[in-house]
């Protein structure tokens, strides 16, 4: 297959772009650098620097004639969503808009979109939250992830484009971007690294249902062919509070900060796990890295890549 995967030199996406290529996959990444990094795209892949809102991505389209399409370009960070809602929206929904009319134009055969297993569901009534879930979002980033799966929906109806929506968990390791609002662990674990003091919002009794990257790529892979357009979530079904994952991060470094707290974050969930049942089901798929045992590798990668 000839693939694009969107956001290909940031976190998730680099991983699947890897292992896309590794299984003989011809892969294109689109990323416009504004989060992620050159160092992270793959040198077998073709790479090219745009936005997804663009519009000579219609170029590309017509002259690549993908076969699938990874969308995992997005705005990612909640707070930045609460804070700036048209520029969410414009990337997340505008972005991907541009994105499935191309698709649709030019043949696409599959479209695999990363969504989110926290924000749309908002806060939970019940624990874990399955795909049936009612679907509450208390941030932009969520409404436009949930808009986002609303289009595909319209799309499949309207021109038959087979897509597939993962609603992720909060996923974790290598590669990870330490800077920024987003991605506790990374800068957690670069910021304990420097013998600094990293700094949890609010109480740090607020869960989420940490999965390692490597797992996440493995739901990616076995649904590229599913010939049925669905929806996945993708979690560990485990609940693990920010204060517990210092304490575990701050042992695996060994520099024994203390615990220190700031003020809690706007649009933040009070708790959010999630079950994959369904991907099991379907696919046999269940996450294969412990918490310790992932946070472990994420702190050796920062290790040896310090920022």
């Amino acid at each position: 297959m000839k693939i694009l995967v969107t956001g290909g030199a940031g976190f998730i996406a680099s991983h699947v772009a890897d292992a896309f290529i590794e299984d003989k996959h011809d892969v294109v990444i689109l990323d416009d650098l504004s989060t992620g990094f050159e160092k992270n795209v793959n040198s077998k892949a073709k790479f090219v620097k745009m936005h997804i809102c663009d519009k000579e991505i219609a170029r590309l389209f017509e002259e690549e004639k993908f076969d699938a399409v990874n969308h995992h370009a997005a705005q990612m960070d909640v707070r930045r969503s609460v804070k700036d809602p048209a520029f969410d929206a414009t990337t997340n929904i505008l972005g991907t808009i541009n994105l499935l009319q191309n698709s649709v134009k030019y043949g696409v055969k599959k479209f695999i979109f990363a969504s989110t297993g926290g924000a749309v569901y908002g806060e939970q009534e019940y624990f874990p939250a399955d795909e049936k879930h009612p679907m509450n979002p208390l941030s932009p980033y969520g409404i436009s992830k949930l808009s986002v799966e609303k289009y595909l929906y319209f799309y499949y109806n309207e021109y038959k484009l087979n897509h597939t929506i993962l609603r992720y968990a909060n996923i974790y390791g290598p590669r990870q971007n330490p800077f920024g609002e987003a991605g506790v662990v990374a800068i957690f674990s670069n910021k304990l690294l420097k013998g600094e003091q990293p700094v949890i919002n609010g109480t740090g009794k607020q869960t989420r249902d940490y999965v390692f990257v490597k797992d996440v790529v493995k739901a990616n892979l076995l649904t590229l062919n599913d010939d049925k357009s669905d929806i996945y979530n993708v979690g560990t079904g485990i609940e693990t509070n920010v204060n517990d994952l210092f304490k575990t991060l701050n042992g695996i470094v060994g520099k024994g900060q203390v615990e220190k707290h700031g003020p809690a974050a706007a649009g933040e969930q009070w708790r959010s796990v999630i079950t994959s049942e369904k991907l099991l089901r379907k696919f046999n798929w269940k996450p294969g890295t412990t918490l310790d045992k992932g946070l472990e590798e994420t702190v050796d990668y920062f290790k040896n890549n310090l920022v």
